[in-house]
């Protein structure tokens, strides 16, 4: 229930507001870095400028992760993630089945979704959302350096809670063995970004239904202790007043 009419045969596509007369939002020029990520629908939504793209990993958190077992079985998983550089690292068992496949050089499909609001139009068919979502295409490598794994772990801990790391024990060697961390890189990425309201049909702006949008996002309720919290110890900052947004540490 997307926009529908504008892949009708012949029929012009609309850019969304904000959009260029290419149809790229902002006016972004960037170019895919393969086929393999050009967007083939609604491409007037799609970005391939690196800014665009780290901005979205940096916001979201949780990510999914797919990949095919060896038999053919698609697997599709949510993950916590960070982005360091050219690089997301993703982190889970040692002994889970989709970092071992991971790390033995299986392709895999990252994306991230940012949901902004809900679009009501005034025909069922019309109605959409407005969003921002990114997909990463690729093999990821395994890290193995100790060092690197540590400064995986800061980063994937600060991505969630900016702040948090100086606060709490860093993991210990049996924990670091006990953890698979794999860095899929961001050559071959692309962005899809919807704004703006409903792109109804002329002919239905004048029916008696409400269209416009909702718009969405992510707040922070009022921080729960740990019934085992030791006396004393009060709500950090970055607890009391945590939100998502623009990403607040360099990711360099």
């Amino acid at each position: 229930m997307t926009d529908s009419r504008h892949e009708r045969g012949k029929a012009a596509v609309r850019p969304d507001r904000g959009a260029d007369r290419d149809g790229r939002p902002d006016g972004s020029s960037a170019q895919p870095a393969s086929d393999r990520v050009r967007l083939r629908r609604k491409r007037e939504r799609g970005r391939y400028d690196r800014a665009t793209i780290d901005a979205i990993l940096d916001e979201a958190l949780l990510s999914h992760l797919g990949i095919a077992e060896a038999d053919g079985q698609p697997l599709v998983l949510p993950m916590l993630h960070a982005r360091r550089g050219d690089v997301v690292y993703l982190h889970g068992s040692a002994g889970g089945r989709t970092l071992r496949a991971l790390r033995a050089g299986a392709p895999a499909c990252l994306t991230a979704s940012l949901l902004d609001g809900l679009v009501l139009a005034r025909a069922a068919m019309h109605h959409s959302a407005n969003y921002r979502s990114v997909v990463l295409l690729g093999r990821a490598r395994a890290v193995d350096d100790p060092d690197e794994k540590r400064v995986a772990c800061r980063e994937i801990v600060e991505h969630v809670v900016p702040g948090r790391w100086e606060d709490v024990r860093p993991p210990s060697d049996s924990e670091l063995k006990a953890t698979m961390i794999v860095a899929m890189p961001i050559d071959q990425a692309s962005a899809k970004i919807r704004s703006g309201p409903p792109l109804d049909d002329e002919a239905d702006h004048e029916l008696p239904a409400w269209a416009g949008v909702i718009p969405l996002g992510m707040s922070a309720g009022t921080p729960a202790p740990d019934p085992a919290l030791a006396a004393g110890v009060a709500v950090p900052a970055y607890a009391s007043n945590y939100r998502r947004g623009a990403s607040r540490r360099p990711r360099r």
